[in-house]
């Protein structure tokens, strides 16, 4: 009894890690309220704005992107894979809560309604 009680119970612990390892990281719009204060700075900003620092950069409109594509792009400049100095610090800031969420709140937003939250 007790030979076929420890397999199992390996067993049973191995698939619950597993699944909880493979758990996607779900985002929160309205958690994300706080989060954007950071955001807003640059990406609120109407018409073709551009950053001095520490280059000329034009920043894009991020309203109505999707999350997917928001979540890689922040997951990149934490990771070093795009290069923007000010984007790398505020994302390496971020858990990944943080970035799902705030890609869960801008996804559902349009260019229109993030210039306004200024």
């Amino acid at each position: 009894m007790k030979k076929t009680l420890v397999p199992l119970a390996l067993a049973v612990f191995a698939c619950a890690a597993g699944s909880a390892v493979a758990a996607e990281v779900v985002g929160n719009p309205q958690a994300a309220t706080a989060k954007i204060e950071m955001c807003i700075g640059c990406h609120a900003i109407p018409g073709g704005y551009k950053t001095a620092f520490p280059e000329v950069y034009r920043v894009p409109m991020i309203g109505g992107q999707s999350a997917r594509y928001l979540e890689a792009a922040l997951k990149a400049y934490r990771k070093g894979d795009r290069k923007h100095p000010s984007m790398t610090g505020i994302a390496r800031s971020m858990s990944d809560q943080d970035i799902a969420d705030v890609a869960a709140y801008y996804s559902q937003q349009t260019s229109n309604q993030a210039t306004a939250q200024r």
